[in-house]
């Protein structure tokens, strides 16, 4: 691609950025990057599951920094976390033992443990609350917020539909000796599943959204099926001790968990018993969509037939296009000079349609 020196560029970019240091919202009244963090929650949770880095603050600074343009502050964190040295990895966490702060069933009314709803807004009206212009806190008056117990754990719901052997077995994949790690290494087509789950949990969630909405609706992959079981809460982070490489727990994060189930599979007049296909998601933070919509796509690569041509089933198309920081780039790109390259291609458009015209005057 080619481009072409411009005078007085340096300048230019100099003036846009004071411009930018002017603005309103950067001189009166600034928001603080701690009102971000504690009032714009599910935002830093995203910015975090994107970006790849779990800090709330560091998500906050980037928001602030980004004026909210979400993906922008994604792209931030990521370039930040590149620049942190590598530690250690943790060991597998495994999800049923998450501390529970929400957790439901589409499948089962009655479940160990019971239902709990937790933090959520599906059950309320979609109306403005103009409550909230009075209530600095965010809170509606009278209505403080109220302290949560410490929740118990509880046992997966899947592993019901497991033992009872209504799970379809999992398809045939290349053994790997340790996760694939896709911030070290580059992704090759076919990618292994721990690929494809590391790049769906940092992919965007519109992009994620607007894919798995397309299988529900028929558009390939496993089409519309339920909810299993969705679990927000705590999981604990642990690695191995240097010395006496026991697990040693260092931390927390609070993360979404989804196990979507897909109708059942099979023909009786072919002798297949049928068998539900199972979808996995786990992102960081509270994201209950992005969660679900993973869960879909992860069920949909692997369980996609042969001749299934829809995007959702093309583990390549979907990978390469749910990643923001990959996409966004590749749009805003076009803001950069394209003189050279466009000048070429309208002097052949201009030489041709001249030719054009010559031969039908000839």
């Amino acid at each position: 691609m080619g481009y072409t020196a411009v005078r007085g560029g340096l300048d230019a970019i100099q003036n846009a950025e004071a411009l930018v240091a002017a603005m309103p919202h950067c001189s009166d009244n600034p928001i603080d990057v701690r009102q971000v963090e504690a009032h714009l929650a599910i935002a830093v949770d995203r910015v975090m599951s994107e970006g790849g880095l779990i800090d709330p603050g560091l998500a906050a600074i980037a928001i602030k920094q980004a004026e909210g343009d979400l993906i922008e502050a994604a792209f931030l964190i990521r370039a930040y976390r590149s620049t942190l040295p590598r530690l250690g990895y943790s060991l597998p966490t495994d999800g049923s033992r998450m501390v529970v702060l929400r957790r439901i069933s589409s499948i089962f009314r009655d479940i160990p443990g019971g239902q709990v709803l937790g933090l959520t807004r599906d059950y309320t009206q979609r109306l403005l609350d103009f409550d909230l212009l009075r209530s600095a806190a965010g809170h509606p008056p009278g209505q403080p917020p109220r302290e949560v117990a410490d929740p118990p754990a509880f046992p997966g719901v899947i592993g019901f539909l497991r033992n009872e052997g209504l799970l379809a077995p999992a398809p045939p994949e290349p053994s790997e000796d340790e996760p694939f790690d896709v911030t070290r290494m580059p992704l090759r087509f076919p990618a292994p599943r721990s690929a494809a789950l590391q790049v769906l949990a940092r992919g965007e969630a519109g992009a994620m959204l607007m894919l798995a909405y397309s299988s529900m609706r028929g558009y390939g992959g496993v089409g519309h099926g339920a909810l299993g079981e969705l679990r927000y809460g705590e999981l604990s982070i642990r690695i191995s001790h240097p010395i006496t490489g026991r697990p040693v727990a260092i931390g927390h994060v609070r993360a979404t968990e989804v196990h979507y189930l897909s109708g059942g599979h099979g023909s009786l007049q072919e002798g297949e018993a049928e068998e539900y296909y199972l979808g996995y998601g786990l992102v960081a933070g509270r994201d209950e969509r992005k969660a679900i919509s993973m869960a879909i796509l992860d069920a949909s690569l692997r369980y996609a037939r042969p001749d299934d041509t829809q995007p959702v089933a093309q583990q390549e198309f979907v990978l390469t296009h749910v990643d923001s920081i990959e996409s966004s780039g590749f749009v805003e790109h076009l803001k950069l000079p394209h003189y050279v390259t466009f000048q070429a291609g309208l002097q052949r458009s201009r030489k041709f349609k001249e030719m054009m015209g010559a031969a039908a005057n000839g």
